[in-house]
């Protein structure tokens, strides 16, 4: 007898995919001398870890407006930052915006944060990793000596995102309506028949999924990096595809070869 789908189990938007971008990174500053009274007097830095949106014209870079968090937690519940075991409550969850957690500290290590979604999204929480830094890093040595002269603040951030394959109805309305669609562009993948033309209706013809050019620092960089990458990946490929045809033919030519004599001595 074949299995009854519950009649309560939330239905899908069938060939639709939306994305959400967001940034996760640190900002790390120099303590000044004397420390301020209650610091650790090993500690050299103050730090923050986050997960942000994508800045825009009233966002700075190390600072986000409130408005501007909210966009995130359209979508995001809570965020989980699981910090070096040396720190009293190593594992912090943060579950209004700012979804940050400020600190201080001598060295650097791997922050594990876990974004945790709406109920409406029906989704498992998504991990990433980000290395905190506290001193300069990259390009050149006077590109991070100029840094330690004009105070020595670090940042270390990264765009992604998150894409949320044929959400349920409900999750779908909460993507797609109200706060700033700037931060929340969607990628809509119309799907065919009835549900297609539901998507169709809902879109209004008002989201796209062309990459976000104005007040981003990332889309556009990012996509050329990743095609950069890409063609360097395709090179590679073919390189060794050339190389493992060339043993292929060499190994062909010993197998005749081998065959040959082993025919001559019958």
């Amino acid at each position: 007898m074949a299995s009854r789908v519950p009649a309560n189990k939330p239905a899908r938007i069938k060939g639709v995919s939306i994305y959400r971008p967001f940034v996760y990174g640190s900002h790390a500053t120099p303590l000044p001398t004397p420390a301020p009274p209650g610091t650790p007097p090993d500690h050299t830095h103050r730090w923050t870890i986050y997960i942000r949106p994508l800045p825009s014209s009233n966002t700075t870079t190390n600072t986000s407006t409130v408005s501007s968090q909210q966009n995130l937690s359209h979508w995001l519940r809570k965020v989980q930052f699981k910090l070096h075991e040396t720190y009293s409550q190593s594992l912090r969850t943060v579950e209004t915006p700012p979804f940050e957690v400020t600190e201080t500290g001598w060295g650097e290590f791997e922050v594990a944060i876990k974004l945790f979604f709406v109920p409406e999204a029906g989704e498992k929480p998504l991990s990433v990793y980000h290395q905190l830094k506290l001193h300069p890093y990259g390009g050149t040595e006077e590109e991070r000596e100029k840094i330690k002269r004009d105070g020595g603040d670090v940042d270390s951030k990264c765009y992604e995102e998150v894409v949320f394959n044929e959400p349920v109805e409900v999750f779908y309305n909460v993507l797609t309506s109200g706060g700033d669609n700037r931060g929340n562009i969607g990628q809509v993948n119309k799907g065919k028949g009835k549900a297609g033309k539901a998507v169709a209706k809902l879109m209004g013809g008002e989201r796209t999924a062309e990459i976000p050019q104005e007040g981003s620092p990332y889309s556009l960089r990012m996509e050329g990096r990743e095609l950069d990458r890409l063609g360097v990946a395709a090179k590679t490929v073919d390189a060794i595809v050339v190389e493992e045809r060339k043993k292929l033919a060499e190994r062909e030519k010993l197998l005749a070869e081998l065959r040959k004599g082993a025919a001559e001595t019958k």
